[in-house]
């Protein structure tokens, strides 16, 4: 299979059309290789419009949601990022080359590692991949430029609303397990005790793991 030509395709008639202009972004697609955050059975897959399976009944986003998600962010080269859930590490390695660096956290410990040494092969040095159940409060630092869900979650945490610096971004998809579809959407925290939302399209995506029930201090 010839990977080069469908990670062209996939950028011009898959992502491309689905609003995703951001010229980084999709150079970030072109050099990124899907394939090798799957395992070999879905490697001629790769690059298909659907949510492919990564184990433990987790799935990969599909391109066009990777591509939203990095657009809405609006990465500096010199950001620091949090991604709520590393999954195959994909979307971790292309915020890996949008940013300084990326802490990542995964709840799945056998994802975490191969997570970690998906990226390690590739060279991908600005990331920290950490075992941690996202919705409990953890030790996360203060002041990240751009925070990434990468799963479902009930409602933005204010946890984490509280870890953006001002003019920070956060991208999340928004709904409950039962619901057909769930709102992506961006928080930017625009004063101290001030965020603004925007509602961006609606699709629907795997729930994060423990985010259902939410504790009191996860309230938005």
């Amino acid at each position: 299979m010839d990977f080069q030509q469908a990670r062209s395709n996939m950028i011009e008639q898959q992502v491309r059309p689905w609003d995703v202009l951001d010229q980084r972004v999709l150079d970030v697609f072109a050099e990124v290789p899907r394939e090798a955050f799957l395992g070999a059975e879905h490697g001629g897959v790769a690059y298909s419009d659907f949510q492919l399976p990564i184990g433990f009944g987790q799935h990969m986003l599909k391109p066009t949601l990777d591509g939203r998600l990095l657009q809405a962010l609006l990465l500096e080269v010199t950001d620091t990022a949090l991604e709520i859930g590393t999954g195959s590490g994909y979307l971790t390695a292309c915020l890996a080359r949008l940013c300084a660096h990326v802490d990542s956290i995964e709840i799945i410990p056998e994802l975490a590692e191969q997570a970690k040494a998906r990226l390690t092969e590739r060279g991908v040095a600005n990331v920290s991949v950490m075992h941690q159940d996202a919705a409990a409060v953890w030790d996360a630092r203060d002041g990240y430029d751009a925070i990434a869900f990468s799963g479902a979650v009930p409602s933005v945490p204010d946890y984490y609303r509280q870890k953006l610096k001002v003019g920070g971004r956060l991208f999340a998809f928004i709904g409950e397990n039962e619901r057909p579809t769930m709102e992506a959407i961006l928080v930017t925290r625009v004063k101290d005790t001030e965020w603004s939302r925007e509602s961006l399209f609606e699709t629907r995506v795997d729930p994060l793991i423990n985010f259902a029930s939410e504790s009191p201090s996860f309230v938005f």
